[in-house]
């Protein structure tokens, strides 16, 4: 069975700035064997309803603006697989899904994926995050696609525990992190060391931490979606945790 992932992905930059974070992700890939196909929920993705990517191959999407030149030479080509659309389609009853090839792979997905498989050789597709949904139903669909990780898919959630451009340092990715956002990536790490998972999904009562930490949600959102993936005897492991631009948790991890 293949482990189920939640990335930080943070700034563009990390494509192009060595650190221990793409170190991480890196060896973290070496390690990974029998993925037949790939599905991620990434932040970059919202929609209005439940959808699955089947463009064939997908467009690889840069959607950051006033970066380096070098960020937009960075190639990312892998294919796409409209059958475990199709899949992701059967497996999942609590909402409709539906299919679209208007949307290829936003650097949510391939900059990560850049990192774990760089030679882009195994199939990849999103699944967008619903908009209409709250953390508990997002959660249930992650439930309802546990079958894909026996079936060969690597399941993967790139977002960030803590994310909030406002309060961005962006001259310096290693800035002092803020006081609330070291506290709110700590609450989510004891929280899923206990597997409390319905403590994140709660996340909100957190109050004033958790409204700087996600002022808007979806980078947080493909945590439920992993987290419901994950079966309730698994637990977590670490792959890297900093922070960068003070106001960004880069904290990553698998189930085990």
């Amino acid at each position: 069975m293949n482990p189920v992932l939640f990335l930080g992905h943070g700034s563009p930059m990390n494509l192009v700035i060595p650190s221990d974070f793409t170190r991480n992700l890196e060896e973290f890939g070496r390690g990974l064997s029998d993925v037949k196909n790939i599905l991620v929920i990434s932040a970059h993705w919202k929609t209005k309803g439940t959808y699955a990517s089947i463009a064939n191959p997908p467009e690889q999407i840069y959607d950051f603006y006033g970066f380096p030149e070098a960020l937009y030479e960075v190639k990312y080509r892998p294919t796409g697989d409209p059958e475990l659309a199709k899949r992701v389609q059967e497996l999942v009853k609590s909402v409709p899904v539906q299919t679209t090839s208007e949307w290829g792979i936003d650097h949510g997905s391939w900059g990560v994926l850049y990192f774990l498989f760089q030679r882009a050789n195994i199939p990849v597709i999103q699944l967008s995050i619903d908009a209409n949904l709250g953390p508990e139903q997002q959660y249930e669909i992650g439930k309802q696609l546990q079958p894909l990780r026996e079936e060969g898919t690597l399941m993967i959630g790139s977002g960030n525990i803590v994310h909030n451009l406002g309060k961005a340092d962006f001259h310096n990715m290693n800035a002092t992190p803020s006081d609330w956002a070291i506290e709110f990536d700590e609450f989510v790490r004891q929280t899923l060391e206990s597997r409390n998972d319905i403590g994140i999904l709660e996340f909100q009562k957190k109050g004033e931490i958790a409204k700087l930490a996600a002022p808007t949600t979806e980078h947080l959102e493909p945590i439920f979606y992993v987290l419901g993936a994950m079966k309730p005897t698994e637990r977590v492991r670490f792959i890297h945790h900093s922070f960068q631009n003070r106001s960004v948790s880069m904290r990553s991890f698998t189930s085990v």
